[in-house]
């Protein structure tokens, strides 16, 4: 499955730091999503080169609409800690779909590791 991991980026904070350990936060939960053999996607990670590109301006016309569309490829969603007005729109969407909404990882079911796959898919296939 591809399991996109919704948590807190900047929620509300102005603090670089934070944004930074919030970060560290979302791709370890994306580790642990990797290490039970489905393909994480993170949506910061997705965003935040483009806003580098674009300039930090550009921050709220790309951040939220990337994020958001990627909710429309993604099999089901992992909800980390912490407040998000973004991840809980995320979450809202894959709810409207019918989709699954994790609470934690221990929810998630283990699949083939990525890499060990005998069936002739590869990770873009799961």
């Amino acid at each position: 499955m591809w399991i996109m991991i919704a948590g807190p980026y900047r929620s509300g904070s102005s603090d670089p730091a934070v944004w930074a350990q919030n970060l560290r936060t979302l791709n370890r939960s994306a580790y642990a999503v990797f290490q039970k053999g489905h393909v994480p996607i993170v949506g910061v990670n997705l965003a935040l080169p483009v806003i580098e590109s674009a300039g930090p301006q550009a921050y709220s016309a790309i951040m939220a609409p990337l994020s958001l569309s990627l909710t429309e490829r993604c099999d089901a969603v992992l909800r980390i800690d912490g407040m998000s007005r973004g991840a809980d729109d995320e979450v809202e969407r894959f709810l409207a779909r019918g989709l699954t909404v994790f609470r934690s990882v221990d929810e998630i079911p283990n699949a083939r590791p990525i890499g060990d796959r005998t069936d002739g898919a590869n990770a873009l296939d799961l």
